[in-house]
């Protein structure tokens, strides 16, 4: 460590966690969610250390997503160097579907096998190791999906239980910590792979745009998510309370809102009818828009999740889907 200099990736992952998790209380459980890969390994490692001091109960759960031949053993030799760290570490081997995709399919399973965790433990916060660079990406990919601001905002440091402390560092910063600390990094080469799209942007689309841009791309992809953020939420809050005042809306008091507000409100209405929030895309809400104020009436409105949308006189009624034969 250099004369008993701490190296500064080693005390920025230490102190991106302290501001991430401060309002955490002594005794209190934290999960972390560790792949074997640096950016987990380093987030791992920084809560190893911030936790000892803060009195907390850290587990790091190492998700074995079983797609690749041996990684059962890679799953273990991330939870023994998490072990040398000092957290309590398990292996949590999970079962891929298919929907969506492998990407997709990969982090549903995930997902629900640390938000089980973390629910048995009880724990206050479950710590995702999402960096500068994957918030970056995450922007381009909703900018070529022609995605709305809800999507482009991307990742937000604190979402329920989720943290994600490290959204604020470069992949080189985690990749420091590890080098510094001597834990030895897994490198799964689907991060490589051109057959995913995620891989092609992080290894052929953002270098083009750094070379392009003169750098700093992902900084900046970063800020407008941020920015995106910021502006969906006090739009998503005027929804809200719109809702609140209008229990039961008429069409014309909707179709008088501002379509910012509008479309919100009408997401609003299809999620609480039972629409899938996963699913449900601009291009719906785009229709139910038309439905709303376009007064020449008669459409119906096919919606994820098994529900249509109608309109009779002057409200819009929700209907189930019949399955289809």
């Amino acid at each position: 460590m250099g004369g008993g200099r701490m190296d500064p990736a080693v005390a920025a992952g230490r102190a991106a966690v302290r501001d991430a998790l401060g309002d955490v209380a002594p005794g209190s459980a934290v999960v972390v969610g560790v792949s074997g890969g640096a950016d987990s390994l380093a987030l791992a490692a920084s809560l190893a250390f911030v936790g000892s001091r803060a009195d907390w109960h850290v587990t790091a759960v190492v998700v074995d997503h079983g797609l690749q031949a041996g990684s059962a053993e890679v799953a273990a030799r991330a939870a023994a160097q998490c072990r040398d760290l000092g957290l309590a570490a398990e292996v949590a081997t999970v079962a891929v579907g298919e929907e969506g995709g492998p990407e997709a399919a990969a982090r549903t399973a995930r997902h629900a096998a640390l938000q089980t965790r973390s629910a048995e433990l009880g724990a206050v916060a479950l710590c995702l190791a999402h960096t500068l660079d994957d918030q970056a990406e995450t922007v381009l990919l909703g900018l070529g999906r022609g995605s709305g601001p809800r999507s482009l905002a991307a990742m937000a440091t604190r979402t329920g239980l989720v943290r994600r402390p490290f959204l604020g560092l470069r992949r080189l910063d985690t990749e420091a910590v590890c080098a510094a600390l001597g834990l030895v990094p897994w490198h799964d080469p689907h991060n490589a792979d051109p057959r995913f799209r995620r891989s092609r942007v992080r290894h052929e689309l953002m270098p083009l745009l750094d070379d392009v841009l003169d750098g700093g791309v992902a900084e900046a992809l970063a800020r407008t998510a941020e920015q995106l953020r910021r502006d969906t939420e006090l739009l998503e809050s005027l929804a809200a309370g719109w809702l609140d005042a209008h229990p039961e809306p008429r069409i014309p008091e909707i179709a008088a809102q501002h379509p910012a507000v509008r479309s919100r409100v009408l997401r609003r209405l299809a999620l609480a009818a039972g629409a899938s929030a996963g699913d449900l895309t601009a291009a719906h809400l785009a229709h139910l828009d038309g439905l709303v104020t376009d007064l020449r009436g008669g459409r119906r409105i096919e919606l994820p999740g098994g529900i249509a949308c109608t309109r009779e006189a002057d409200r819009l009624v929700f209907v189930p889907t019949p399955p289809v034969p």
